[in-house]
């Protein structure tokens, strides 16, 4: 179990070895996939800010997008956009409206499923989102989806992973940090290695603000509100223990989650209703 719940990290940092090989940055690797599997209509993400990104504070959008771009780059060298390009348009489709409602709608937000079978979903800074594949088979429905790009896009508007990053550089550079020697670094140093970023826990205060502010950016568009409730119970029900070795390390068990969203929802959504939308779903082989 332990094994598989390291692949994905394993992965990345294997491929952050022949980074200096590159003739360009994984950001390059990023927009080539992406411009691989969406239209014209639907833009890969734009270079990022070759400038200095600060240690302490809140970054610019274009800072924070181009950390993100990285950090994105470094998931694909390891774990490729799955090769479907209905699926990938639909998924995107789905994320970008959602993410028109949101607080962040200026970001270039891109979502994708990625060639994983562990069921998890990862979010980078600067509006980067991508479900594996493993539980993207998992969903039945619209309304599923969008409780987890909803969950994951809180991540985002949160800044979550943003800080994070800037407290894990802040404490390798250690000394010169505290001195104020150092106080910025580029993208691609802030980013790190990749994505051992997604075997750190956050608070758990915080994984349930993402569950109940997911939901309610859900169910405003119209999407039903109690399908996140329905993918949590089925990924708490799921046998496939190695498939989740990763997301339990790192979350709240789906069963301690779906207490607190009942005890804060309660009745109050019981006649809101809400569409689930299976007409347009996009299958997996």
């Amino acid at each position: 179990m332990i094994r598989t719940a390291w692949l994905l990290i394993l992965a990345v940092l294997l491929s952050a070895c022949v980074e200096s090989a590159q003739t360009s940055p994984f950001g390059g690797l990023l927009e080539s996939e992406l411009n691989r599997v969406l239209t014209p209509g639907q833009p890969a993400a734009q270079p990022g800010s070759p400038g200095q990104v600060p240690l302490i504070g809140t970054l610019s959008d274009a800072d924070e997008q181009a950390v993100g771009r990285e950090i994105a780059g470094r998931l694909l060298a390891g774990y490729p956009l799955v090769n479907n390009d209905r699926l990938q348009r639909y998924v995107n489709q789905v994320g970008r409206y959602l993410a028109s409602q949101g607080p962040r709608p200026g970001l270039n937000w891109t979502f994708g499923v990625i060639q994983n079978d562990d069921i998890n979903a990862f979010a980078a800074p600067g509006g980067y989102i991508f479900v594996t594949r493993g539980l993207y088979r998992l969903l039945a429905n619209e309304a599923e989806l969008a409780g987890i790009l909803g969950h994951e896009m809180v991540h985002i508007n949160e800044r979550h992973y943003v800080r994070l990053l800037q407290q894990q550089r802040a404490l390798a550079l250690g000394q010169e940090f505290l001195l104020g020697k150092v106080k910025s670094a580029t993208a691609q140093q802030l980013a790190g290695s990749g994505l051992e970023l997604y075997a750190r826990s956050l608070d758990k205060d915080a994984e349930f603000a993402c569950d109940r502010l997911g939901i309610q950016y859900a169910a405003r568009v119209g999407y039903d509100p109690f399908a996140y409730l329905a993918v949590l119970d089925r990924i708490g029900a799921d046998v496939h223990a190695d498939q989740l070795a990763l997301l339990f390390k790192t979350h709240p068990h789906p069963a301690e989650r779906l207490d607190v969203l009942e005890q804060l929802i309660g009745s109050r959504w019981d006649n809101l209703g809400g569409k689930e939308t299976t007409a347009r779903w996009v299958g997996l082989d």
